[in-house]
């Protein structure tokens, strides 16, 4: 929890707007009372009075208006005051969409009986997301420097990103590759300096095939537990006639293995210990890494 919010004596419904405020224009570079009306349900007078509330009372010198873009951005000097300033806030508000209220830690709950693990933050700069966020949504092309297991040297890489992908343990972006010619996924913590926005691509989402072919994949509790057992895990998973059906992208198929903690190439000796396998692996072979 950032300790500067102990400072802030907002209630906090305007505690919560502020940090989107403070989000939004960072991450995004382009804050306007538009986003705040169609996120909290609020006028464009009240959206108005939150942002100068802000530049006013919390964030001072943060934002400043920019006509071309019709919209706040960050100053140079922009300093995050009820926010720690990192991208995993503003990604996952993406990701959760309307569920704000989940990544903020101020809301009256009694959380004393409660230990939730955090998982290592991959650090990604506002200069570098910024841009890719852009690209992805105006279908352009971007100049950037990238570093692989492969290639550990930056290597100069034009991409089209099209969507951010959150796989339970780290971002990364599905674009087309112009020196591979394809699509691939690259891994947010691991472009270098700020991606340069170039012009607009014919390689937009609806060209990524593998992206857009989905892909079910069928749970069910291992074949070697007795029948007792096999009850437990079904119940454990909420299956339906003994299998649990999970529909995704072709293309996210080995990730959500990884969260089920999975590896369909091998079977552990002790069938408790995972307890669950994947009944149609030959189906799901073209999707598999490796």
């Amino acid at each position: 929890m950032p300790q500067a919010e102990s400072k802030w004596p907002f209630r906090w419904d305007l505690l919560l707007r502020y940090r989107y405020i403070e989000t939004i224009a960072l991450w995004e570079g382009r804050l306007t009372t538009r986003h705040l009306c169609d996120t909290f349900g609020i006028g464009r007078q009240q959206a108005s009075k939150d942002i100068n509330t802000y530049l006013r009372e919390v964030g001072i010198d943060n934002l400043e208006y920019d006509k071309y873009l019709k919209g706040y951005k960050p100053t140079e000097s922009f300093t995050p005051q009820v926010t720690r300033g990192l991208a995993d806030e503003y990604l996952h508000l993406v990701a959760r969409n309307n569920e704000l209220l989940n990544m903020f830690e101020s809301l009256s709950l009694n959380v004393s009986n409660v230990e939730v693990l955090a998982h290592p933050v991959r650090d990604v700069k506002p200069e570098v997301l910024r841009p890719i966020m852009q690209a992805a949504r105006q279908q352009r092309r971007l100049d950037c420097d990238y570093v692989s297991l492969n290639n550990p040297d930056r290597e100069g890489r034009i991409i089209v990103p099209h969507t951010l992908v959150y796989t339970g343990l780290r971002w990364h972006v599905r674009a087309w590759c112009e020196k591979n010619q394809e699509y691939r996924d690259f891994v947010l913590s691991r472009f270098r300096d700020t991606p340069e926005l170039m012009d607009e691509s014919e390689h937009g989402a609806t060209g990524d095939v593998e992206w857009n072919t989905t892909a079910t994949i069928q749970i069910t509790p291992d074949t070697r537990l007795n029948a007792a057992q096999r009850e437990v895990v079904e119940c454990d998973y909420g299956m339906i006639g003994g299998e649990l059906r999970i529909t995704t992208r072709g293309k996210l198929v080995p990730y959500a293995l990884r969260l089920l903690h999975i590896n369909p190439r091998e079977q552990l000796s002790d069938p408790t210990a995972q307890q669950i396998i994947v009944a149609n692996r030959d189906e799901l072979e073209p999707w598999l890494f490796g």
